[in-house]
């Protein structure tokens, strides 16, 4: 520390490096995650649920990447692996961030691609909620 007791950038980067290592891409899925969560909220005020339980669990999922990420490092770290796990579980998770996104913009009335934003509605036909798919393990169903 600093001595007005503050954390000094190098501070910042060393636990960054610890977390994380030298994960690649990492500053483009933080910046993706934000583009979805904006996206996001544009998505909910155009539906007028602005405010709903979903969004909250939505930003929780976003730390969770995080913590899914700082353990493929670790894993990375026991198994020397030089980050191929986490650079792979990075390039799935920028992937996912960009599906959201733009499903998030198609919802909204942003034109997307046709052949897109079909696969799209095919996907949004497809889905179930977290809660039915607990409930139906819970239960033993599964219906694929």
């Amino acid at each position: 520390m600093n001595g007005s007791g503050g954390v000094t950038l190098e501070q910042i980067e060393a636990a960054r490096l610890y977390l994380f290592g030298d994960v690649k891409f990492l500053h483009l899925l933080l910046l993706l995650m934000a583009l979805d969560i904006i996206t996001g909220i544009f998505k909910a005020w155009k539906n007028k649920r602005l405010w709903s339980r979903r969004s909250l669990f939505g930003y929780a999922r976003k730390i969770l990447v995080l913590v899914v990420i700082i353990l493929a490092n670790v894993v990375d770290q026991i198994l020397l692996l030089n980050g191929a796990v986490t650079y792979a579980t990075v390039l799935f998770y920028i992937a996912n961030e960009g599906l959201s996104i733009i499903e998030n913009l198609a919802a909204v009335g942003i034109l997307v691609p046709h052949g897109l934003a079909e696969r799209l509605k095919k996907m949004e036909g497809d889905k179930k909620s977290f809660s039915q798919e607990f409930q139906e393990q819970i239960n033993g169903k599964d219906n694929e």
